[in-house]
């Protein structure tokens, strides 16, 4: 009776005796622009848990800074990077390439001509990798510091290479891959009924839709694996010998964290490793500044429009500005337009520039009629 007793006192004291958890060491190679503003709002939910961060970055990075509360960072030094001026180059050369073409040869402009600098923009940060592995003492305090996996935005490649080197678990924070969309790559993918991304497609296509969902299928397998034998295997030969394949190395990914919600696709197949997030990164609405405030309330029943071509893009040439505020002139909706260039002459009293839009504050609350983003 007795032993019955002990024995009954001791599992309530296990009950209730806190129980330890242990958070993990986790090491993050990330990618800059929108791609960084999603994956620090992920970084801070880890931190947030008990999680030890760290981060590996350029001294030209232009989003990841050096210092924070919530990761420590180890900083390589690069010639260049793909920094604000890089990118508002390459934003210049693809509406230079866009203007430039007719209707019927717009996507052969885009595709052929832009090549060689998307090409580009993946050798700079193919420097960055290089110049961080070559740094002996940099990838002794990575193995030292006993990292229990590497999570990367995978458009860009060097976090791939970088997990392997370490022999680390990977786990993405995903969307695309290089020059396709992440479920192409990870499932089997019927194009009969899978419509490529930018396609216009739906799951139900004629013929002709078909096909030119298969074209443009073959252009972006093509352009990824150029850029992966021009780039990306070329480092995997030089530090992790040449039996590493970097297109089985990037498949090979332990978890993939899709920024994407299910129900908000068409039907596919898909991985048991493939875990869904979409929407993690909003946030219950807070009070707007009170000048927005008031703008916003002026809109009544038609509502506000929101202009915003993303974290690279803050201004256009002035033509296509004058154009655009033109348009924006004429709506009855109150327009709230992201733009640092100078003002448009045809800017209409509807409308009002800002240098950031706070999108979460604005959506929820109110009634937005129409979003035009990246």
């Amino acid at each position: 009776m007795k032993l019955i007793l002990y024995s009954s006192a001791l599992l309530l004291l296990l009950i209730f005796v806190p129980r330890a958890c242990e958070g993990g060491n986790i090491l993050v190679f990330p990618t800059e622009g929108s791609h960084w503003i999603n994956m620090d709002i992920l970084l801070q939910a880890l931190h947030s848990r008990g999680h030890n961060i760290t981060i590996v970055r350029s001294d030209k990075s232009w989003y990841i800074k050096d210092k924070s509360t919530y990761y420590r960072s180890f900083t390589v030094e690069v010639k260049r990077s793909l920094d604000q001026k890089y990118i508002t180059e390459l934003v210049s050369k693809a509406i230079l390439f866009e203007r430039g073409a007719l209707p019927l040869t717009n996507f052969l402009h885009m595709t052929l001509g832009m090549f060689s600098t998307f090409v580009d923009a993946h050798m700079a940060v193919g420097e960055f990798v290089s110049a961080m592995l070559s740094d002996q003492e940099l990838m002794r305090t990575l193995r030292d510091s006993k990292f229990d996996l590497v999570l990367t935005d995978p458009c860009w490649g060097g976090g791939v290479i970088l997990a392997k080197y370490l022999n680390l678990p990977l786990v993405y924070n995903v969307r695309w891959l290089i020059a396709g969309e992440a479920h192409l790559a990870i499932a089997p993918s019927p194009l009969s009924y899978i419509p490529i991304t930018g396609s216009g497609n739906t799951d139900k296509m004629t013929f002709f839709q078909r096909v030119k969902n298969v074209f443009l299928h073959l252009v972006t397998q093509t352009q990824h694996h150029l850029v992966v034998r021009q780039v990306y295997q070329k480092i995997c030969d030089k530090y992790l010998g040449p039996d590493n394949d970097y297109h089985q190395l990037m498949l090979d990914a332990d978890i993939w964290l899709m920024r994407v919600d299910f129900v908000f696709e068409f039907p596919r197949p898909t991985m048991p490793n493939a875990v869904y997030m979409g929407g993690f990164q909003c946030k219950p609405a807070k009070p707007l500044p009170e000048d927005l405030e008031e703008f916003v309330q002026s809109s009544g029943e038609h509502g506000v429009i929101i202009m915003s071509l993303g974290t690279f893009v803050s201004q256009l040439p002035a033509d296509i500005t004058n154009e655009i505020a033109a348009t924006f002139a004429k709506l009855p909706q109150k327009v709230i337009w992201r733009h640092k260039g100078d003002k448009p002459a045809t800017l209409g009293n509807n409308t009002l520039l800002v240098d950031w839009i706070p999108v979460v504050r604005l959506c929820l609350p109110y009634v937005e009629k129409t979003r035009y983003t990246h």
